[in-house]
């Protein structure tokens, strides 16, 4: 029996085999706020703490009638533990000695009540074993971001360009609220960026965000990168690891290349996006989390979900407000500005005194298409400034090639996927259609090739 609170209210799980005693502490604790689950034997607690997050947990010492040593409660307070090693134990008993106090405290006992109790010191020990619990928990969250080696970034967004500027007025609109947002947009256009810039004009500014590039995780260890895994649960798990739903408790989760989901993880991840609730991988027990989600994509979803690739429903929740980030090519005005920043930053890093373009330099800046995008624009920077031989930047230091098509993006621009998708079908083309001929000319057998071709749905027809 669980009371219903606030979802930020304490949860406390409460054990003994005598109804008046759970009765008594359940209106006490509710009394205070908390939300109280209270269970009459060792297996029913074992049960729900495998099943649910508890803040505190308080335990009866004796459960049989004819039992007065304590040695039920002494046994369970290690299986509790190895089931969640972060919540504190408050253990209870009429029959209480110092020598059953100390041989609980020595057993991974938080305090020791006795009863009758009194009530005061009921609520100041949870409160305390509250704090206690949260603050492990906390702890430990800020230390898996910590190793998680985010990608945070310290660039200055530039966004002067009348196509940006309506971006910008949609996202001052958007930001404030805990909508779902999609981002859209070719390679290398600064989606990253924007879905931090949401995060930061939100009221979850001050809590984490969390960035994860989907297309990186291989769909072996999707679940436990994304909702965690206990010890034990493959060979591997030598300890809990917290995943990136729960690290972004409270604030942003940035899901990039959204695309890249495989089909058959999207129903677990619409589940998580629909309830807020999640099981580590090795765990049944049920945790929840306060989650805003940004997506981005370069591919087209609708055209994913007609080709049966993508969930249309998962489609529908990720998209509650779709932001089209433009390219490059389509915010002329932004160009020349964001390379002076981009020179300044870079220079620094080496070491060059270099300040400016010259004439030449600024009309290959203004006239190549940047089929890369910012992204490219920030790699020609860092190679002019590599290897400029004086202190000004020159069109001849820039190296890009002016009669580029402006349709065809540079591989080193795309994702995996894109990449391998254009290699096949330049194979294909040179081929004339034959996918035998495609597949030798590529190192790939015939299997392979076909695999390849209707996962990324290459058609042979049409070339």
């Amino acid at each position: 029996m669980t009371e219903s609170r606030p979802q930020d209210s304490p949860r406390v799980i409460v054990a003994d085999d005598q109804q008046d005693v759970l009765t008594a502490l359940r209106l006490l604790l509710k009394n205070d706020g908390m939300q109280v689950t209270i269970v009459s034997s060792p297996a029913g607690l074992l049960e729900a703490v495998r099943s649910e997050a508890f803040d505190v947990a308080i335990i009866d010492l004796n459960y049989a009638r004819d039992t007065t040593s304590g040695r039920e409660g002494l046994d369970l307070l290690p299986q509790i533990h190895a089931t969640d090693p972060s919540l504190p134990v408050i253990v209870m008993t009429a029959w209480g000695t110092i020598d059953v106090a100390v041989e609980a405290m020595r057993r991974g006992a938080r305090d020791f009540l006795e009863k009758p109790w009194d009530n005061h010191r009921v609520l100041t020990l949870v409160r305390n074993q509250v704090s206690y619990s949260r603050e492990v928990r906390n702890g430990r969250r800020l230390e898996a971001e910590n190793q998680l080696l985010r990608a945070a970034t310290d660039e200055d967004f530039i966004a002067e360009a009348p196509a940006m500027r309506a971006v910008l007025d949609t996202l001052e609109r958007i930001a404030p609220s805990d909508a779902s947002v999609l981002i859209t947009g070719e390679n290398g256009t600064g989606k990253g960026l924007i879905a931090r810039l949401i995060h930061n004009l939100s009221r979850r500014a001050p809590k984490p965000f969390i960035s994860v590039n989907m297309g990186s995780i291989p769909e072996t260890v999707f679940e436990s990168e994304m909702m965690g895994h206990v010890r034990g649960a493959f060979t591997d798990a030598k300890a809990d690891r917290v995943g990136r739903y729960e690290l972004a408790d409270g604030g942003t989760l940035f899901m990039d290349e959204i695309g890249n989901v495989p089909i058959s993880q999207q129903a677990k991840l619409l589940r998580i996006i629909e309830s807020g609730e999640f099981e580590r991988v090795g765990s049944s027990r049920t945790q929840r989390a306060n989650v805003r989600i940004v997506t981005a994509t370069n591919a087209n979803l609708p055209e994913l979900v007609a080709q049966g690739r993508f969930r249309q429903d998962l489609l529908f929740r990720l998209n509650t407000i779709e932001v089209r980030l433009p390219p490059l090519r389509e915010r002329r005005e932004d160009i020349v500005p964001i390379a002076y920043r981009r020179l300044a930053a870079i220079a620094a890093k080496y070491g060059r005194r270099i300040e400016a373009f010259d004439d030449s330099a600024l009309q290959v800046l203004r006239t190549y298409s940047w089929p890369g995008n910012v992204r490219e624009l920030g790699n020609v920077i860092e190679r002019a400034v590599l290897m400029a031989r004086g202190t000004t930047i020159t069109a001849t230091d820039l190296r890009v090639d002016l009669h580029a098509p402006a349709s065809t993006p540079s591989i080193e621009a795309m994702s995996l996927e894109d990449a391998e998708r254009l290699l096949i079908r330049t194979a294909l083309r040179r081929a004339d259609g034959n996918v035998n001929a495609a597949a030798e000319a590529l190192g790939l057998s015939r299997s392979a090739m076909y695999r390849r071709l209707e996962k990324l749905g290459v058609r042979t027809d049409g070339l």
